[in-house]
């Protein structure tokens, strides 16, 4: 039985795993949702740990910004994430950029987001503009990639909007990180990376893969979050309800090691974790899988 399988409580599930698989680990991000339960979460962070902080129609931006700060203070290398449609306008994005400047935060993660009456922006481009123009000093912008698609947008804008976000970063000389929403299928996944490769796509990809989280906390935060995207696609695929509440939790190994396979020849550079909150099971699994290598 394989040491993650052990950790797992199964002898079928998991499994060893390559170094390609292992160098994505290594570069993983916890993502955490801002929830009155979060402090547990930070305690069962790895010291020093990149995080990626949601932003939710919620809570708004504005808790975004403050579970950063209390992030950075305890050592951790933080990517806020700012919803586009929970921007008042081109002053407020100013205002964010002068706020990531001051904190020497270098990467941040655009949206659109999923508020229904957006106060100015419509969509992630046209604030990612008004962000960069006000020099907020990061090196890097990091912006959603949809291989399964999206409930309201079409692939083809999908598509367009990827390569424009992609251009608007050169012109500013920022680099780019585009990070996949939740998706089980790894065919569908290379396909879907392929057919951007080709069509001239250069952006490094983060692979967002769920992390090891149990049914009740699936449930419990996506339903007071809305994780949008994620719980939409789980809900129009039964084979990935059965995997994400398959007793015991979910266990991302073999979807992991499936697109390691091609990581490299793809430019797929880590692992944004969709942790739920779930930061010590999602911990124990990257360490698992790392102390394969020694």
């Amino acid at each position: 039985m394989s040491i993650i399988s052990t950790l797992l409580g199964s002898g079928k599930r998991g499994g060893r795993t390559s170094p390609s698989a292992q160098r994505l680990v290594r570069n993983m991000r916890y993502e955490l949702v801002p929830l009155k339960s979060l402090d547990q979460a930070i305690a069962d962070l790895p010291h020093g740990a990149a995080v990626s902080v949601t932003c939710s129609p919620a809570k708004g931006i504005a808790v975004t910004q403050e579970l950063c700060e209390k992030l950075l203070a305890k050592g951790h290398n933080v990517v806020p994430h700012f919803a586009a449609r929970l921007v008042d306008g081109p002053e407020h994005a100013k205002q964010l950029a002068t706020w990531v400047r001051e904190k020497g935060i270098k990467e941040v993660f655009i949206i659109g987001g999923d508020a229904e009456v957006p106060p100015h922006y419509q969509y992630a481009l046209p604030f990612m503009n008004d962000f960069l123009a006000a020099n907020p000093g990061v090196e890097t912008i990091g912006f959603g990639a949809y291989p399964d698609g999206h409930s309201t947008i079409s692939n083809s804008d999908l598509h367009n909007a990827v390569i424009e976000k992609e251009a608007l970063l050169k012109k500013y000389g920022v680099k780019g990180l585009a990070s996949t929403q939740m998706c089980f299928d790894a065919p569908l996944i290379i396909s879907w990376l392929k057919g951007l490769r080709a069509a001239g796509f250069t952006t490094p990809i983060n692979l967002g893969l769920p992390g090891v989280v149990d049914r009740t906390r699936l449930m419990s935060v996506g339903v007071r979050t809305g994780v949008g995207q994620s719980l939409r696609y789980l809900k129009k695929n039964k084979a990935s309800l059965t995997l994400m509440f398959a007793p015991g939790g979910y266990d991302p190994t073999k979807l992991l090691n499936d697109i390691a396979a091609k990581a490299d020849e793809l430019n797929v550079s880590g692992i944004h974790s969709f942790t739920f909150n779930s930061t010590a099971d999602t911990a124990k699994w990257a360490n698992a899988i790392l102390e394969q290598a020694v």
